[in-house]
Order: structure tokens, then sequence, then C-alpha cells
């Protein structure tokens, strides 16, 4: 007899998902809590598993559709299957790959999606990846994954890419290249439904912009010194801590310290009431495979630097592997946002309602500056602090990033308190 598959219980007032990716296919074997199908939440992402042990019976619901809490979306025949890694490598040994290729290579270097496939044996792609490898001609078996059960991310990607390990895809035959007809320049156009999390952030980000009254202020900061303790303590901070000295330590114990001293950038707008707070839930955006996700780290200010770095290096692993919870980005009463790591010199970044305040790190980068009347050369970083000015004024918003700027410029303040 079939058992079904239902959808879990999502989180607290989540009741409804869509349909991100199907795993598994009917006649494939599954081990018992094995992830069966992918689904997508406002927040997260999360696998379902399968109760039993057995071959996939049939997907009732298809890719993209929207399933509630308790919804059916598959049915697994239990009984004595074969172990469902095996299943993967049967089929790709009874796959005839070359016709495939014959059918759908094009005359352009790049590989099709279903030759990808099968080249790929049992490699299962997001539509991400597959989109990325198909533009850049690549070969995904050459890849290491470092996703979930080894899956392969859109950062393993351009992790090969920037590191020049990444194999081009096998050409087209050659018959199937002279069959091709001559074609001129592309203009070709894919359309990819949005995810329910990039429906949640784009909704979210209006709303803001429309409720909120959004000013930003900027101010400039001197990371020498920084720099400096970095170089001079990292290795023994990873040998004590089990992680790696960054930056974002230090600019989230500024933040909560800026944070006291002006408590309206840490506090919210409810109704016709201001909410202060007095602890930092520090909400810190993180790269996932379907775009960025935002954890909170709580109290924050009540951490040390390496309990902040451990803490964030948690959620980026977890963000790689899909594993965050929504309890885990629940909340949080300020956000930082580093755009610098992927190169941004200035932004004007957005408040995630109902937060006040959100503070924009950019690139570090050698620019010219007077220091005791001697122009030399310093490596800045603009910061960049969106606020909604319904909740602060300039003075405050001002008032706060100096505080952040002399903390960071003098480490020492963050011992003592200062």
């Amino acid at each position: 007899m079939a058992t079904e598959v239902k959808v879990p219980t999502l989180g607290e007032s989540v009741t409804e998902a869509t349909v991100g990716q199907w795993l598994k296919q009917p006649g494939d074997a599954v081990a018992i809590d094995e992830p069966i199908a992918s689904l997508e939440t406002d927040k997260v992402a999360i696998e379902v598993p399968s109760p039993v042990a057995g071959v996939i019976a049939e997907l009732i619901v298809k890719e993209g559709d929207t399933v509630n809490v308790g919804a059916v979306i598959a049915t697994v025949e239990a009984g004595a299957a074969p172990a469902a890694k095996a299943a993967p490598a049967a089929k790709a040994a009874s796959a005839a790959p070359a016709p495939v290729k014959a059918e759908v290579a094009p005359a352009a270097p790049a590989m099709s999606a279903p030759a990808i496939e099968a080249d790929s044996g049992s490699i299962t792609l997001s539509p991400a990846v597959r989109r990325l490898v198909l533009e850049h001609g690549l070969d995904p078996s050459g890849i290491a994954g470092t996703g979930k059960d080894g899956r392969l991310t859109k950062d393993d990607v351009m992790a090969a890419i920037a590191a020049g390990t990444a194999v081009a895809a096998a050409p087209a035959p050659a018959a199937a290249r002279e069959s091709a007809p001559a074609q001129g320049p592309s203009r070709h156009q894919e359309r990819v439904k949005m995810t329910r999390l990039r429906q949640t952030v784009a909704k979210r980000l209006k709303e803001a912009q429309n409720n909120a009254a959004l000013l930003t202020t900027f101010n400039d900061v001197d990371m020498t010194a920084v720099i400096e303790a970095r170089a001079k303590y990292k290795d023994l901070f990873e040998k004590k801590h089990g992680v790696r000295l960054g930056f974002m330590g230090f600019f989230v114990k500024a933040a909560c310290m800026a944070l006291k001293d002006v408590p309206g950038v840490n506090a919210q707008i409810e109704g016709d009431e201001l909410v202060y707070n007095d602890f930092c839930d520090i909400s810190v955006a993180v790269s996932a495979p379907n775009g960025l996700v935002v954890p909170v780290i709580r109290n924050a200010e009540a951490m040390s630097i390496a309990q902040i770095e451990k803490t964030i290096a948690g959620f980026g692993k977890k963000a790689k592997e899909g594993t965050l919870t929504m309890d885990e980005m629940k909340g949080g009463t300020f956000t930082i946002s580093n755009g610098g790591v992927f190169g941004s010199l200035m932004s004007t970044p957005i408040i995630n309602p109902p937060q006040s305040g959100v503070l924009g790190l950019h690139r570090i980068e050698e620019r010219p500056v007077v220091r005791d009347g001697q122009i030399v050369a310093r490596p800045m970083m603009y910061l960049a602090l969106s606020y909604d000015h319904r909740m602060v004024d300039g003075r405050e918003a001002v008032t706060f990033l100096v505080a952040l700027k002399n903390a960071i410029e003098d480490p020492t303040r963050l011992l003592i308190d200062l």
C-alpha cells in the first residue's frame, strides 16, 4: 500500500509553500528520511523527507505549485527496494548519452540542459545552478558540491570559475555541429518564476519604501587599526576559537555600542507607539543559493567578538546547506548588510521592516587622506546608514555613524565600552 508524503509544519504563522524542486522522480528508490522534494517558504527552503523506504509511486503536484501544510504531495510504495543511492548509478549505466547529445546540442559551445543531465548522471541541479553552468559552458560533474548531500550550489560554481578549476563541457558531436543550421546573434529569452523567497523580499522592500520615510546618511572609516589587529591576531584567534577572525565581528560589536548611545536606531514603530529595545538582535545578511537571507544574532550586545564570529560562521554554513530555520530569521532590531564582499563601493540599503535602521558596509580600498597635514594612502570604507526618518532624526543618524566610526578606527574602545 502506498504511503502518503505530506507537507510538514513550516513554522509559526506559515501555512503554505511552493514546490521548488523534486529531488526524486517516479520509480526512484528512496531510503527512509531521504529528501524527495524541496519546498520554498517566505524565508527558507525546507526539504521534505520520505516517511518510509521504498519507491516513489506518484508525484501529485508539480514544481512551482503552491501547497498548504498537511497537503499530500506524493506517494511512496513501501517495501524491499534497492538502496536509494544505487538508483542513479543504474540509470546512468543504462543511459545512452551519445544520441541524447546529438538530439539536443546546438551550434553554440555551451551545453543544453538535457545534455547536462545526461553527462552528470545523478547530479541534481537547481535552476539557478543549471543556468550558470550553461552560461559558462561547464561540466557540473567536475565541480565539487558543498551543499546538503553534496549538491552543487551557485557559490560552488562561482568559486570554481574564480579558481580556474572548472572544466569546460564536452563539445557537441561533429555530426550534430555539421547538421545544425547557421545562426545569427542570440536573442534568447528565459522566463523563470520568482521563488517564494524572492516574492517575499520584493513585497517587503516595496512596503518599506511605501510606508517608511527612508533617508540615507554616509560616512567613511579608516580600517587601518582593524586590519592591523586582524593581521596580528588572526592565527591565534583561529587556533583558540576554531573560527576565522573577520571584520563583521568588529562591526557588530561597534554597532551594539552605537545603538546604546542612539537607542532610536534600535527601535521600531507599532501603531502610534515607539518601541525601544534594550537588547541588540542584529540581523546579518548572508548569501544563500536561493538569494540573501537574514538570520539574527540575538543579544549580540552580550557577546564577545569570538562568539559573534562563531555565530555568523554557523549561519553561513546553514545558509549554504539550506538548513536555516524560521526561528533563526525571526525578529531582529537592526540589520547589517555587507555589500563590500561583492565589490560594492557605495549603496543606499533599504530597511527591513519594522526595523528603523540598516547599516551598509562596502569594499575597502586605498584612498588618499590627510593625516597630520600629510597626504597618505589609507584603507578606507564607505559606511551607509539608511533609517526611517519618522523614528530617527538626522542628528541621531549622524551621531550613530560617528560613534561606529570612532570604535572601528580605535578598536580599544570596544574593550573599554567607550
